[in-house]
């Protein structure tokens, strides 16, 4: 799911970055509305309530979501500038850094969330702020990774893009090409396992509260897994393909 680039991917590997990112989005979204009242896997609602602030001139209301919107952008800042700097090394280095900088990010939230969260005004606003960092880190390199065509976090471009893709998908006058087809089945893929993580986040949380971010991080470790692992079984089989040509070499 990480190691291909931007243009050597395939369908499953994008269906799969798109299911196991949107996923995680979810669930952190819907757990940020209900223990802070606030969403956490984009930021639309808090321009709107940014404009609100200035237009009343709250200013401690302003700062706060101008450094929730800042958090966004930094997250998203910091994992385009990581896989910049390293692609031209390894593809998996530059796409797997950032997972693990979000793993870090959720498992911290995870630790104060159980441990030391007192539910204080200033806790809630730093809790929201390194959601937000997480999924700004999330929703850039997945959709750097796919060349734009995954976002995991952000709905409202995804039903746009879907609204688009189907009307040329169904018009008459367009051609039902494979590109339109699999760019229908990610939006879809996005959709659904946005939603099923909320359902899942939702549930989960409501019997074990911010324990459900322990959960989270091992869905981000399969993504980094799903790669090393698919690397160790194509140099196993190499091997064992090299130590049979070797067999039968001796033989003759």
């Amino acid at each position: 799911m990480l190691k291909r680039s931007k243009t050597d991917r395939t369908l499953k590997q994008n269906l799969m970055l798109a299911s196991s990112t949107a996923m995680v989005s979810g669930m952190t979204n819907v757990v940020g509305l209900m223990a802070f009242l606030a969403f956490t896997s984009n930021i639309t609602g808090h321009v709107a309530n940014l404009s609100k602030h200035i237009v009343e001139q709250n200013f401690d209301e302003m700062l706060i979501f101008l450094i929730w919107l800042l958090m966004f952008f930094g997250g998203a800042f910091l994992a385009n500038f990581i896989v910049k700097s390293l692609e031209n090394k390894s593809y998996y280095r530059a796409h797997s850094i950032p997972v693990v900088v979000e793993i870090v990010v959720l498992l911290f939230v995870a630790v104060y969330g159980n441990n030391f969260y007192r539910e204080t005004q200033w806790e809630r606003e730093v809790v929201i702020s390194v959601l937000l960092f997480s999924m700004g880190l999330q929703n850039s390199l997945v959709s750097t990774v796919s060349g734009g065509l995954i976002k995991s976090s952000h709905l409202t471009g995804l039903f746009t893009d879907l609204g688009g893709e189907v009307a040329e998908w169904v018009h008459p006058k367009t051609g039902k090409t494979d590109t339109i087809r699999n760019k229908i089945y990610i939006r879809l893929t996005v959709l659904g396992f946005y939603i099923l993580g909320g359902i899942i986040g939702g549930y989960f949380f409501n019997l074990y509260e911010f324990a459900i971010f322990y959960c989270v991080p091992v869905i981000l470790l399969t993504i980094l897994y799903y790669d090393v692992s698919e690397l160790a079984l194509h140099k196993l089989t190499r091997r064992l393909g090299k130590t049979k040509n070797d067999q039968s070499s001796i033989k003759k």
